[in-house]
């Protein structure tokens, strides 16, 4: 089974996770947003529902989808060194900033 961000590499897996934040679709929603094709778009779904980032409700003959949130933990947890590098180099901008004269005042 792929990893989440073997999942995540996929930009159009990554699309119908940003449509799927907005809340539950069905199938043929994603794929008029989308334009691509149902068999494309269920290939992606099912993908990215092996890896369990979304889950699948069945309602008479339409499938819904919604997003999981619980695998993208994974995503946040190897990102947060990350954030506070980019955190800390702000900062050190910010200092910097403050030690230059005002432009104002000239």
């Amino acid at each position: 089974m792929a990893t989440t961000f073997e999942v995540l590499a996929e930009p159009r897996r990554r699309e119908i996770l940003d449509l799927l934040r907005a809340g539950e679709r069905p199938v043929g929603d994603l794929v008029e947003r989308l334009t691509l094709t149902q068999p494309t778009v269920s290939k992606h779904l099912k993908i990215l529902r092996e890896a369990g980032l979304v889950e699948v409700r069945q309602d008479a003959q339409r499938r819904w989808y919604r997003l999981r949130l619980e695998p993208l933990i994974e995503i946040d947890e190897w990102l947060r060194p990350y954030r506070q590098l980019w955190n800390d180099s702000l900062d050190a901008l910010e200092r910097h900033l403050d030690t230059m004269p005002d432009e104002e005042a000239r």
